[in-house]
């Protein structure tokens, strides 16, 4: 019943559609302005970056709480020897926090692409997954300074993540990692987490399919630099507008 609990309020708590209430506080549907989605990319084109810093953290917060409760109150947060079944069943919590905020049920099951409630979600998973999450985050930060495409940034940050976790789960069996255990981590260990992260990427990449489509077409549209405020332009000497009375003589 806990794990039913954990499961449905983690997928209601995804499901909060942040990007499209806050644009509707504003007076914009959300879905007849910019590319049509919810996320908070889409929420930064139509209402400018402040708010989809905003919407990017409510986003992430609604995948991270739920995990990191349920992981409390399975007894598998801060673990990495918990045993594979009782792992699975923790991202059992993350998976459906993720879904809920893809396939929204307020929204006739459509939502926004998954990437900020799925890197929630991911951190959430503490330490199994956090150290992975945070270096794909990195990589999404790389991405997105080359390219510009929002798009291309999160699926290329989302498909390194289980590679992230190979590495993690490597050096933590090895020794590296000061962690509490009761055995040694071993392979079977990282299956369920290896999983889960080739999972949630390739949902990530599901979710894109409308911009890989767009990117190989070209009209993708780029994150735009940081804009700068123009000079206003000045007058050039003895340069009057049409009407006005001079204000001194010329020699």
């Amino acid at each position: 019943m806990l794990l039913v609990a954990l499961l449905l309020g983690a997928f209601l708590a995804g499901s909060i559609p942040f990007g499209m209430l806050i644009a509707r506080a504003r007076g914009i549907d959300l879905r007849a302005h910019g590319s049509g989605n919810i996320g908070a990319t889409n929420v930064g084109r139509v209402l400018g970056a402040r708010w989809f810093v905003v919407v990017f953290l409510l986003d992430f917060l609604k995948g991270f709480g739920p995990v990191l409760l349920g992981g409390w109150l399975l007894g598998t947060l801060g673990r990495m020897d918990a045993a594979p079944a009782n792992s699975a069943s923790w991202l059992g919590v993350a998976l459906a926090a993720i879904l809920g905020h893809v396939f929204c049920p307020w929204l006739k099951f459509k939502g926004g692409k998954g990437v900020a409630t799925g890197a929630g979600a991911l951190v959430g998973v503490f330490p199994a997954l956090t150290v992975p999450a945070i270096a794909g985050f990195l990589v999404f930060l790389a991405a997105l300074r080359l390219t510009r495409y929002m798009s291309l940034a999160s699926m290329i940050a989302a498909t390194s993540v289980p590679l992230f976790v190979a590495g993690w789960f490597h050096a933590a069996h090895a020794g590296w990692v000061p962690l509490r255990t009761d055995s040694p981590v071993e392979v079977r260990h990282m299956l369920p987490f290896l999983a889960f992260a080739g999972a949630v990427a390739a949902l990530v990449v599901w979710a894109h399919r409308g911009n890989i489509a767009r990117l190989r077409a070209g009209t993708e549209p780029r994150w735009p630099k940081t804009p700068t405020t123009p000079t206003p332009p000045h007058p050039r000497p003895h340069e009057f507008t049409p009407g006005a009375r001079a204000t001194r003589q010329d020699p």
